[in-house]
């Protein structure tokens, strides 16, 4: 049995947008309970010169809704980036994760060659569908995941690796 592209992509990013929502969860009710200021998480970083928490979680469903749309050959839907809470970051996600469950396996199965073509910084990177996946967007969803998980742990909030990848 082979593995579609659809069962390789939508899938994973859906259950990870549900495991990141879980950890913000915990990370809100962390907050609350220790009474620390939401915003001390949310504009946390791992280091200087990376993204605030807020931001990667942004980046994590940008990078879901752009690879789901572009191996479906849709439009990536635009979502502003104006989040400033847990709440809001909530929303985003699930409504992320809202247009993912959209998709269907004959939007994605089949377009393993599909050009897809990004614009990134002040050049073109060109890929096929399969390429763009596996070496591009799930790569970069996951960094952005992985990192919005370690700024949380970093500051406190009490998340192992089974809240990272969820239940089985």
């Amino acid at each position: 049995m082979s593995l579609s592209l659809y069962q390789a992509s939508i899938p994973l990013l859906i259950r990870g947008l549900e495991n990141l929502a879980a950890i913000l969860q915990k990370a809100a009710s962390h907050a609350e309970a220790q009474q620390i200021a939401p915003e001390v998480f949310l504009n946390a970083r791992l280091a200087p010169d990376m993204f605030p928490l807020l931001r990667q979680v942004q980046i994590v469903s940008d990078t879901a809704k752009g690879c789901a749309a572009r191996l479906a050959g849709i439009e990536v839907p635009s979502y502003p980036d104006i989040e400033t809470s847990f709440a809001e970051l909530q929303e985003r996600i699930a409504q992320t994760a809202t247009f993912l469950k959209g998709i269907t396996p004959a939007q994605v199965d089949g377009s393993e060659e599909r050009p897809i073509t990004l614009k990134m910084h002040s050049q073109e990177v060109h890929f096929t569908g399969q390429a763009y996946l596996l070496d591009f967007a799930l790569p970069n969803f996951y960094f952005h995941l992985t990192t919005a998980y370690g700024i949380l742990r970093h500051n406190g909030v009490a998340i192992g690796k089974k809240d990272y990848l969820g239940e089985a």
